[in-house]
């Protein structure tokens, strides 16, 4: 019921926005940060190269290992961390998955305002949505530049230096030296180089505050929420600040919550409320809060195949990732086979 409704919302026209967050990334081969397994769960302050007190606060807190009081100070536990993922990146290693897809989908059919992707794997960049309406938030690891004087560094050199100046804490590089040494800035000659990305203590880029003022206004009102907007929020834990309170802003949004677990500390309310009309009768409206429960592939798939966008959706398999390609095909089959 939940997504025939949402498909009858899209395919009347209705614009949309997608906030996404790591849980959009994860059948590409990305783990996420906060899930077991993730980069939270898995860190070893013990292993990278800080001092005794760099690797308590680590331990204590994670998130510290990308935090600007950090890296200000240490350029070392960020890019060895992150050297995989850099170079990773650098090889375009990951392909969009299926709900990259499904976003494409929307751009190609007139529909999608912006991506708001707090992720910096830059998966939506090759999908073939025009940049200009994808928002990283969190900045992206294709732009490479000193967050001491902002000067660029190519992103070709700044790859080769993390190959032979960063230590590999991961035993698959051979070559990777045995002791990290630093990048310095072509500029300011300072240990600050790194992927444009959002450390945390930095601000976000000005373009993700205009475009949350130009989808969502405020003053908007909750006003034909259940007919013309749905702002999908998708495999995000919202609880990184400012980007968690985007759902707060979409107050004449239909707001779709696509994960695995019920987050946002109760911002969205999935029961049906029970509202007065203007002749003073009790009847059931439905919330203007779905949530879709499961990992994100499978319902957008779901959703593509409840809208009749499966067959393009599957015309772009060649871009997904393996494990997004079977799921479309899977569910292409059992749709042909009934």
């Amino acid at each position: 019921m939940s997504l025939t409704r949402i498909a009858k919302v899209l395919n009347s026209g209705g614009k949309v926005v997608f906030l996404t967050g790591a849980g959009t990334s994860v059948s590409a081969g990305i783990p996420d940060f906060r899930s077991p397994g993730g980069m939270y769960d898995t860190l070893k302050p013990e292993l990278l190269t800080a001092s005794t007190n760099e690797r308590m606060a680590m331990a204590q807190d994670p998130t510290t290992v990308v935090s600007w009081s950090l890296f200000s100070q240490n350029q070392f536990p960020y890019l060895e961390l992150r050297r995989p993922f850099i170079l990773g990146i650098a090889d375009k290693k990951w392909k969009p998955t299926a709900t990259h897809i499904f976003m494409r989908l929307c751009h190609d059919k007139g529909l999608l305002k912006h991506v708001l992707t707090q992720n910096i794997d830059g998966l939506d960049y090759q999908t073939g949505i025009p940049p200009e309406k994808v928002i990283s938030v969190h900045g992206s690891m294709g732009q490479i530049n000193c967050e001491g004087c902002g000067t660029e560094m190519d992103p070709i050199e700044f790859n080769q230096a993390v190959k032979t100046n960063i230590k590999d804490l991961y035993g698959v590089d051979s070559n990777a030296p045995s002791k990290s040494s630093h990048i310095l800035c072509n500029q300011c000659q300072k240990p600050l180089v790194k992927p444009n990305t959002v450390l945390y203590g930095r601000s976000l880029p000005p373009a993700f505050f205009s475009a949350v003022e130009e989808d969502f206004p405020q003053g908007g009102g909750n006003v034909n929420w259940n007919g013309e907007d749905i702002l999908f929020v998708v495999g995000t834990s919202l609880t990184v600040q400012p980007a968690a309170s985007v759902p707060l802003r979409a107050t004449a949004s239909l707001r779709v919550l696509v994960d695995l677990n019920d987050v946002g500390g109760g911002m969205f309310d999935f029961s049906d409320n029970e509202v007065i009309d203007n002749v003073h009768q009790i009847r059931k409206s439905p919330s203007r809060d779905i949530f879709l429960q499961g990992k994100c592939d499978v319902m957008f798939v779901n959703l593509a195949a409840e809208c009749g966008w499966l067959e393009e959706m599957a015309s772009l398999s060649e871009m997904m990732s393996d494990a997004s390609r079977v799921l479309v095909a899977n569910k292409l089959k059992e749709m042909q086979d009934k």
